[in-house]
């Protein structure tokens, strides 16, 4: 579920607005901060892979590096609410706090309970998502031409969000609302869940519009409509 300074991030709709060498680096330097969980969640989802049967138990399957994973991210998100709140970003980065809000206080229901860590770790594919989208951003900072690249990182993007993102979003959707009782830490992961669904697709269609239907992105006075911001959760 992750992502100025947040305010670069935010208002990124080119590189000559970006041409700032502290911008650069600074956002540059906060972009690698969730690069971490990205190898931490590739080992656990590998042994997901060797271990199937956790995922035939979303509910109670249980594993110690599932649950370490799960408190390494918890404290990647509250770290990035508070660099948001002391670096005074709140108001243009409130969807991050709104998103991070609902990530730490699922995060540590499972943490407590033990109970559907399989689920948040599969939430946690995103972080294979996050690369590319990562380096979009720092390609589009870049004061150095690169079309082609830009060019096939975009449609790589493109299925890596459907892979990564979308699928195993959808897959849980389904999950919770077939099987997952609906009340107490259930009812509470579900609405999570659902809220989450609607911020995925927004992204996602942001994306869309910005990568591959600009025309769209475009306001009267031709400025960009949604910026750049919040592609990266």
């Amino acid at each position: 579920m992750g992502q100025d300074p947040h305010s670069a991030t935010s208002h990124a709709s080119g590189p000559t607005e970006l041409a700032s060498p502290c911008c650069h680096a600074g956002t540059r330097g906060h972009l690698c901060v969730p690069l971490p969980r990205v190898p931490l969640s590739g080992v656990y989802v590998f042994s997901l892979w060797h271990s199937p049967e956790l995922l035939s138990d979303i509910q109670d399957g249980y594993s110690v590096s599932g649950h370490l994973l799960v408190c390494f991210s918890s404290g990647y998100f509250i770290h990035d609410t508070l660099d948001i709140i002391f670096n005074h970003q709140s108001r243009s980065s409130w969807e991050y706090l709104v998103h991070h809000a609902m990530a730490i206080s699922a995060f540590v229901s499972l943490i407590i309970t033990g109970r559907f860590l399989v689920a948040a770790v599969l939430l946690l594919l995103v972080e294979v998502s996050n690369i590319f989208l990562t380096v979009r951003m720092l390609l589009k900072m870049s004061n150095v031409p690169s079309p082609a690249l830009y060019e096939a990182n975009k449609y790589i993007n493109l299925v890596m969000y459907f892979a990564f993102r979308l699928a195993p979003q959808a897959y849980l959707t389904w999950y919770f609302l077939r099987y997952v009782e609906v009340q107490g830490q259930g009812a509470f992961l579900t609405a999570n869940l659902l809220l989450l669904d609607a911020m995925i697709l927004m992204y996602f269609s942001r994306l869309l519009r910005s990568d591959f239907f600009p025309s769209l992105r475009k306001g009267s006075a031709g400025r960009d409509v949604d910026g750049e911001k919040f592609l990266i959760d």
